[in-house]
């Protein structure tokens, strides 16, 4: 059994690239080893031994060995990884887009864990967590030190256990001391409104539950605006770091009638996998313009190269993040799962994602707050020391700010697709003609 997967990681940035997941490493084939390597394996095993014996204190050997194997690994690509078993559990959680929790939505302010939003009919909702509320301890554990990462590990954990935060709330005096049941959070992969006559989707990650949370979604709309007054929908990829690669194939399927959607192209010549769409547009035909920035990976690259290539869907924005490689994951039992870097991403027409990303038709740079004037939110996979050289990258390279603003009225990037899908601004890139498609042949 094979199973197309995708990960992203990329600094701060966690999400996908297509990876393959294989059951066991049997059947690999490489060329035997030569005299060289074995006396280099030699050398490794030399060092190893007089650390062991003769640095300052005594290292873990497991340690030393796992560090051992990551740098022999990441000294290939930055994507390519060993993950012992707790790793590999964790990527297991994200791609299935359910777990033991609390459900909320937080980030990290003034070295506390602020909840931008408590996820609704979850344990922090009932419990009473409200959007603003800042966490100072988790189970009488300072959070002040930790890591985002640090304090989610600690907040997940097996359904049906407590715990209990210490909650700062403005215009209370002390902390609140409240205490949660951990139970099964199911995290929607799609959010959606209606924008007066137009239909917003945002596709956070792939998970899943993406396919199904989009059709949902897509109904809903349908439902809420006759078709005679929907004017179109946008399809919001801005800081979706990727997810599972059949998704993502789903994702596209969903507004294409035919045609390729993604190719992979391996080491062998004849290491090629293509990806088709099927007859059926889940929007019949209405207008569609996705929304890109340096915050979009991987599997929304996939998406949004597909759709522009297909001229289904106008992309607008800034320049995506480049994320254009395939992983493959082989399980090693109870030892975790090696990652390894096997192939590169190719849009319909036969362009390379890899180091250059996908161009918006039509580009709207987003404003920073006076706040954030300076910082450097730029992401971008040719950014990354010793990532593989993409065959289209130039020397801009790929990514772009990685910004969205929370308030729906500051967005531009928004406002532009609105006033597109309504008439009132007007491109030569909108609609897009499906006649000028260009497919690889």
């Amino acid at each position: 059994m094979i199973r197309k997967l995708s990960m992203l990681f990329a600094g701060a940035l966690l999400g996908a690239t297509a990876v393959t997941v294989v059951n066991g490493a049997n059947g690999v084939s490489a060329n035997a080893a030569g005299t060289d390597t074995y006396r280099q394996l030699a050398i490794f095993g030399d060092i190893f031994e007089r650390v062991r014996a003769q640095y300052v204190t005594p290292p873990d050997d497991k340690e030393l060995v796992e560090s051992a194997i990551n740098g022999m690994l990441t000294s290939l690509d930055p994507h390519s990884s060993y993950l012992n078993a707790e790793a590999a559990k964790d990527m297991r959680v994200q791609t299935k887009g359910e777990f033991g929790g609390l459900g909320i939505e937080v980030t990290m302010e003034n070295e506390l864990v602020k909840v931008v939003a408590p996820i609704d009919d979850t344990p922090a909702a009932r419990a009473g967590i409200l959007s603003g509320d800042l966490i100072e301890k988790i189970d009488g554990e300072e959070v002040r030190g930790m890591t985002l990462s640090d304090a989610v590990d600690l907040m997940r954990g097996p359904v049906n256990t407590p715990i209990e935060l210490s909650v700062l709330r403005e215009g209370v005096a002390k902390p609140l001391q409240i205490t949660i049941i951990r139970d099964i959070v199911k995290v929607k992969a799609v959010k959606y409104r209606v924008e007066e006559d137009v239909g917003y989707l945002k596709i956070t990650s792939f998970t899943e539950k993406t396919t199904n949370d989009l059709k949902e979604a897509i109904e809903a709309i349908k439902n809420e605006v006759p078709d005679k007054d929907l004017k179109g929908y946008v399809l919001d990829l801005r800081l979706n770091p990727g997810g599972l690669l059949d998704q993502a194939v789903n994702v596209s399927d969903a507004f294409l009638e035919r045609g390729e959607i993604v190719s992979t192209r391996g080491r062998e010549a004849e290491d090629i996998s293509r990806y088709d769409s099927r007859a059926g547009d889940n929007i019949d035909g209405k207008p569609l313009v996705v929304l890109i920035n340096g915050g979009s990976a991987s599997a929304s690259e996939i998406v949004a190269g597909a759709l522009q290539d297909h001229r289904r869907a106008t992309v607008l924005g800034t320049q995506s993040f480049g994320k254009g490689s395939v992983q493959t994951i082989i399980p090693l039992g109870e030892n975790g799962a090696l990652r390894l870097t096997t192939a590169l991403y190719y849009t319909p027409s036969g362009q390379s994602i890899q180091g250059k990303g996908i161009t918006p038709d039509i580009k709207v740079e987003q404003p920073l707050p006076e706040d954030m004037a300076g910082s450097d939110l730029t992401r971008g996979e040719s950014d990354l020391r010793g990532h593989i050289q993409g065959e289209e990258e130039s020397e801009e390279g790929s990514g772009s700010i990685a910004y969205v603003p929370q308030d729906p009225e500051e967005d531009e990037q928004l406002r532009f697709a609105l006033q597109l899908l309504r008439g009132e601004k007007s491109d030569p890139a909108f609609p897009p003609n499906p006649d000028k498609a260009v497919m690889n042949q």
